[in-house]
């Protein structure tokens, strides 16, 4: 069996993990394979509770500036999330992994509500739990869900998943070639330079509960496995 310094760790998957290449909906052939990878980590012994999220299939922020009630459109959004948990979900099971959902709003016929204990019950059997619906409020982005759910369930690391870009840079490396990589960061250096890692609620509470983040290419051969077993792979992000 691998040797893992985690024994268990909180997945970030942006709704632009499940749409693959294509700009809106869910890829089958990525599911699967973050799907494959979730299971190594489970088989190696690693707890795995997963945050997703729902830009593959709506947009709160686009649909507000497009004239819709910011409240309305966020919550939307909270329920795109539970459309990815659910297809997430059956691909988990499809792999032969118990798999349960827990959602911040009410959806009773599909997903257990957010319950902290219970959530850590199913960790503690084995189970994949994915969070969906945000935190179930408007206004906060899953970024921030994800990292309330690490600290709430004792998560020892947040991995942040990036779609073809390796860690966190100084400037947008699509766009800038000489954008420099960050292999090292503190929570502070993040905040202070205003660097995409995640929105700053999400950050400071790292910051403040002293949680470690990961921040890797989703892409990369067998990323999801090498983050949960602490490969040294794309930015750390820590309080030292």
């Amino acid at each position: 069996m691998t040797t893992t310094k985690y024994k268990r760790v909180l997945l970030k998957l942006s709704g632009e993990a499940f749409g693959g290449s294509a700009e809106f909906g869910i890829d089958a052939s990525v599911l699967a394979t973050m799907a494959k990878q979730i299971k190594c980590v489970i088989e190696m012994g690693v707890g795995i509770a997963i945050v997703v999220g729902g830009g593959n299939i709506w947009r709160g922020a686009n649909a507000a500036e497009d004239g819709m009630d910011r409240v309305t459109a966020d919550y939307a959004g909270m329920l795109a999330t539970v459309i990815n948990a659910l297809a997430l979900q059956d691909a988990l099971e499809r792999e032969g992994v118990p798999t349960r959902v827990q959602s911040s709003i009410g959806v009773q016929q599909v997903a257990e509500p957010y319950i902290r204990r219970r959530a850590i019950r199913h960790l503690e059997k084995n189970r994949a739990v994915i969070f969906a619906g945000g935190t179930g409020n408007p206004y906060m982005t899953t970024d921030t869900t994800a990292a309330l759910r690490a600290i709430e369930i004792e998560a020892e690391v947040l991995l942040m998943t990036k779609n073809n870009v390796d860690g966190i840079y100084s400037a947008d490396p699509l766009k800038d070639c000489n954008a420099k990589k960050f292999d090292r960061l503190t929570h502070l250096e993040a905040l202070n330079m205003r660097l995409e890692v995640m929105d700053a609620t999400a950050l400071s509470l790292c910051l403040e509960n002293r949680l470690p983040i990961i921040v890797f290419d989703l892409q990369s051969p067998r990323s999801i496995e090498r983050a949960a077993t602490g490969e040294a792979i794309g930015t750390l992000v820590s309080s030292e």
